[in-house]
């Protein structure tokens, strides 16, 4: 069973916030709100913070750009993961993705289907790595923020998290781009 190891000192690691919104301001941003509230109740650090249009390109070029900052080990962006035509980031974050972690599409499902029912199965949640950084794409909705860092990052990028977590592989996402 999953527990938190008291013996193991909690180590903090540096998440942006990406909002995906054509409408949406910094102010009117409660998702993204959400989000940092929580990670930094949690003891993380907000790296940064952004909104950005709904358009592939632009959502692609700014996760591309936190992989590439050595001040950003995780990236957790906000909206446009539904089923309309202009619901773009799964598909920006899979242009970025170097492995994808299929599992926590699946987990996310999982605590949906708990708060809200089949309406879950409209969720396009998605996890992946790319240089080293993990990337997490959620709904839009404060009741998605909320249930996907309570119930699984929460966890997760606790390095205290036992049997495993995604803090303690961190070092080893990028060995492959290291070999020589």
């Amino acid at each position: 069973m999953s527990r938190i190891d008291e013996t193991k000192e909690f180590i903090a690691v540096r998440i942006a916030i990406l909002t995906v919104s054509d409408t949406r301001s910094l102010a009117e941003d409660r998702s993204g709100d959400t989000l940092v509230a929580r990670l930094q109740a949690a003891g993380h650090t907000l790296a940064d913070r952004k909104i950005v249009q709904d358009e592939r390109d632009v959502i692609a070029d700014q996760l591309r750009a936190w992989c590439a900052s050595d001040a950003v080990d995780v990236i957790i962006s906000t909206g446009g993961t539904g089923l309309t035509g202009r619901d773009v980031t799964v598909e920006a974050h899979r242009d970025v993705y170097e492995k994808e972690i299929e599992a926590f599409g699946t987990v996310f499902t999982m605590v949906s289907m708990q708060k809200i029912g089949t309406s879950a199965v409209q969720s396009r949640a998605t996890g992946g790595v790319a240089l080293g950084t993990y990337l997490f794409a959620l709904p839009g909705s404060t009741g998605a923020c909320k249930d996907a860092w309570d119930e699984i990052l929460k966890w997760q990028l606790d390095y205290r998290h036992m049997p495993c977590n995604f803090v303690e592989i961190m070092p080893r996402l990028d060995e492959h781009l290291r070999r020589k």
